[in-house]
Formats: C-alpha cells, sequence, structure tokens
C-alpha cells in the first residue's frame, strides 16, 4: 500500500511539472487578465464584467504577442518581444519550484538553489515553445537543403 502511495506520488509530481511547464507561455496574459479583471471589479463591473474583461485582457496580449512576433523581422525586437513573455514565466517557475521544495526540503540555501534552476528550466522551455525552435534563424528567401 506504501508503494502505491508512492507512485501515486511521483504521478502527481510529474503531472504538476508537466502543467508547469505548459502553462508557463501563458503567464504574461494570466497576469494581464488578472489585472484588467481586478481593475473591472474595482470599478464596479461585478464579477461577470470582470471576468469578461480579465478573459479579454488575457486574449488581446497573447493574440498581440503572436501577431508581433510574427511579423516583426529584426532579431532584437524578436528576443525583447519574447523576454516580455519569457520572464513572467521564469518568474512563475521559481515561485512554483519555491513552493514545493519549501514543503520538501529543510535547507534554505538548497531551496533557493534549487528554485533557481527551476526557474531557469521553466525559461528556457518557455523561450523554446514561443520561438518555435527556428524562429531566430535568418532567413534569405531561400529554403536550405535537407
Amino acid at each position: 500500500m506504501i508503494f502505491i502511495g508512492i507512485l501515486l506520488s511521483m504521478a502527481t509530481i510529474a503531472f504538476l511539472c508537466w502543467l508547469l511547464f505548459t502553462l508557463a507561455v501563458f503567464a504574461l496574459p494570466l497576469f494581464a487578465g488578472i489585472t484588467a479583471g481586478t481593475w473591472a471589479y474595482g470599478t464596479g463591473a461585478g464579477w461577470p464584467g470582470a471576468i469578461l474583461v480579465g478573459f479579454a485582457a488575457a486574449a488581446l496580449t497573447f493574440a498581440l504577442g503572436q501577431f508581433l512576433f510574427a511579423i516583426v523581422r529584426p532579431i532584437w525586437a524578436r528576443l525583447l518581444i519574447t523576454a516580455l513573455f519569457v520572464v513572467p514565466a521564469v518568474a512563475a517557475g521559481f515561485h512554483a519550484t519555491h513552493g514545493i521544495l519549501k514543503h520538501t526540503m529543510p535547507s534554505r540555501p538548497w531551496q533557493m538553489v534549487f528554485s533557481i534552476l527551476g526557474a531557469g528550466v521553466v525559461g528556457v522551455v518557455a523561450f523554446v515553445r514561443i520561438t518555435g525552435r527556428k524562429a531566430f534563424r535568418p532567413s534569405d528567401g531561400h529554403s536550405s537543403p535537407p
């Protein structure tokens, strides 16, 4: 019975890590949606209006980022757009990793070391997912041989 509990715990941790890596790309739209929804609720829009404004702001933020990333050609500008999405993902990865490690590791210095490593891994995964791996390759109008 203990063995099944250990396996279920490992499966749960693996699922939560997969979820973190999958949703890290959407950290900036999530933050924008929550901020806009909180503002709308504070101005008297009520729960339905706040939820609608939050979803609209999140969708517009994500769509604008994808649109800009598709039409902007200078590499420095593409890196700046990517950084706007990766930096909140790194912050979310740090806090998620640190939240897990606070409960599993007693040493505070090692908590910070592994939290920083977790933030780096989440940042790299978010960068790869946003850029699509070949987005920064220069194109000269010719297709490259296989």
